[in-house]
């Protein structure tokens, strides 16, 4: 079915629509049938490789893995940052839910129900209350209202979910209300709630480390901001710590990454939860990049902020960007493309991406018809050269169990056996596929193909040698004793027998590249059965 077809049916009937997706099911290739689908290693994203690299990192310095909590209440944000607490909670995203409603069975609803065709009855009435009741109590799961409605009323979830659409409107015009639960903006709101239960309870030094999501609530995303970022943080707790402390972690930590030489300036934003003059920004000096980048904070953290969760302990914090590191890791200017290329980066496949989609079309399915390519292709070469009319019996015997002969023959007077552009090769180059001849490269961009492009390995001609023999074997199989395969002139792929891919298709055309095969080929193929 139509996509535009499909959503003009959903949002008339959905229930309908949704059944009848299941006609889109088709039985696959018997290749791709359990268990004999082939499962080939998968590409990784460069910045869970970042995050791999900084996890091992942590713990070769001794560190422990934990897992933070990401829901923090406002109450928390102004236990650590104090009077910043109103600016960082501008930042942060409320989590907010739908209120559950009272609803209410009138007979007006009743009567909707019955026009819908359902009979009702006390007993289908009260449990129908009975399932609202529980919803609004919240024993009821809102995933599973639809059947309990539908089991409620004896009848099947497609007019169950009709019945909810149309008769008790008061769940759709439902509106969020914000909670004062928000969603973790900063690694630190969570290493406060962590060594609150901890601190006591671990022999120090204690030594964690935690790589995962923030949301902080950005006015928009840009090269350099998103919405929800990966922090790789660390806190070392103990009855003293120096600041010394957070420069050495630093150093060991980036040196993993390759790292040489490093800069401690103090930051000037002066987060609340720090000490004053603690707050430090951490410059690392790249050889690769040539350059020093930013690429962590670290601090002690306030004895005020801490005296709150009743951590008696002195707490260096120091926290990494993950997608900082990976940006200079990888030499990515924008943070959308490098975690999101599949919606901001510019679509890119590179040649030999294209290469590997562009294929023979027909291609002989038994040894006899692959062995045939050989020879036609052998006596192609021998006598391509040969002046016309000329014609040349190249295969005579048993083929598929019947006895052939076949023959290559240019009727035509004062040319040769095949045109010009017969042996012309395939070539891949900066996303152009073009068919050049191998060893006669008549300009500048021509030559440059040849010697930097990527070649496919396939000629013209093999490709229409391959055709040939497939059409002998489907002639034969199909009873057929005769028949003359002939190519003249090629302008597309299909002419030389090649199929591209629909993506490397979409490709070339989105991006204007050329497809670029053309050329004389005039090859003729004859089979006839003598037997």
């Amino acid at each position: 079915m139509k996509t535009n077809k499909l959503l003009k049916l959903a949002r008339k009937d959905f229930e309908k629509a949704w059944v009848e997706t299941a006609q889109t099911l088709k039985k696959p290739h018997t290749d791709n049938e359990y268990p004999r689908i082939q499962m080939r290693t998968g590409q990784s994203h460069m910045l869970y490789n970042t995050i791999w690299e900084l996890r091992q990192a942590y713990l070769n310095l001794g560190f422990n893995e934990t897992i933070n909590p990401v829901f923090v209440e406002q109450d928390d944000i102004y236990r650590q940052f104090g009077p910043e607490a109103p600016a960082v909670l501008d930042r942060c995203f409320y989590l907010a839910g739908l209120p559950r409603p009272d609803i209410g069975i009138g007979m007006d609803k009743i009567a909707v129900i019955e026009e819908i065709g359902v009979e009702i009855n006390d007993d289908k009435i009260q449990a129908l209350k009975e399932v609202f009741r529980g919803y609004k109590k919240g024993d009821e799961s809102g995933d599973d209202l639809v059947h309990h409605v539908s089991v409620a009323l004896d009848v099947q979830d497609s007019v169950g979910l009709r019945i909810l659409e149309n008769v008790f409107p008061e769940l759709r015009e439902l509106k969020p209300v914000s909670s004062r639960t928000t969603l973790r903006s900063h690694m630190t709101s969570g290493w406060f709630l962590t060594l609150q239960s901890l601190h006591n309870q671990s022999k120090l030094p204690l030594k964690l480390f935690s790589i995962d999501r923030c949301f902080r609530r950005e006015q928009r995303e840009d090269m350099s901001h998103l919405m929800t970022y990966h922090s790789a943080s660390c806190v070392w707790a103990d009855d003293e710590i120096s600041l010394d402390m957070g420069m050495a972690v630093s150093e060991n930590l980036l040196q993993h990454f390759g790292f040489k030489k490093f800069k401690f300036i103090p930051d000037e934003k002066k987060s609340k939860y720090y000490i004053p003059g603690t707050q430090t920004e951490v410059y690392g000096y790249h050889p690769k990049l040539n350059e020093w980048v930013e690429v962590a904070t670290f601090g002690l953290y306030s004895p005020i902020a801490l005296s709150h969760y009743g951590i008696d302990k002195q707490v260096m914090n120091l926290g990494v960007g993950a997608e900082r590191i990976a940006m200079i890791l990888h030499n990515q200017t924008d943070v959308r493309e490098m975690v999101y290329p599949q919606t901001y980066a510019k679509w890119h496949l590179t040649d030999r991406e294209l290469a590997s989609m562009l294929h023979i079309n027909y291609y002989p399915f038994s040894t006899d018809g692959r062995e045939l390519m050989d020879i036609l292709k052998q006596k192609f070469l021998e006598y391509s050269e040969k002046e016309s009319p000329c014609e040349f019996t190249v295969f005579e015997g048993e083929f598929l169990g019947r006895n052939i002969r076949v023959k290559i023959l240019e009727p035509e007077s004062n040319t040769r056996l095949l045109g010009p552009a017969a042996w012309n090769s395939i070539y891949i180059k900066d996303g152009n596929i073009v068919g050049l001849p191998e060893n006669n490269a008549k300009d500048e961009l021509s030559l440059e193909t040849v010697q930097n492009g990527i070649p496919l390995g396939i000629t013209y001609m093999d490709g229409v040698i391959a055709k040939a023999c497939y059409m002998i074997e489907e002639m034969i199989v199909g009873g057929e004793t005769e028949s003359e395969f002939r190519t003249t002139l090629a302008k597309s792929l299909s002419d030389v027998n090649l199929k591209l891919e629909e993506v490397a298709l979409n490709y070339i055309t989105s991006n204007n590249k050329l497809i670029d095969i053309r050329g004389p080929i005039f090859s003729t193929v004859t089979f006839e059965v003598i037997d």
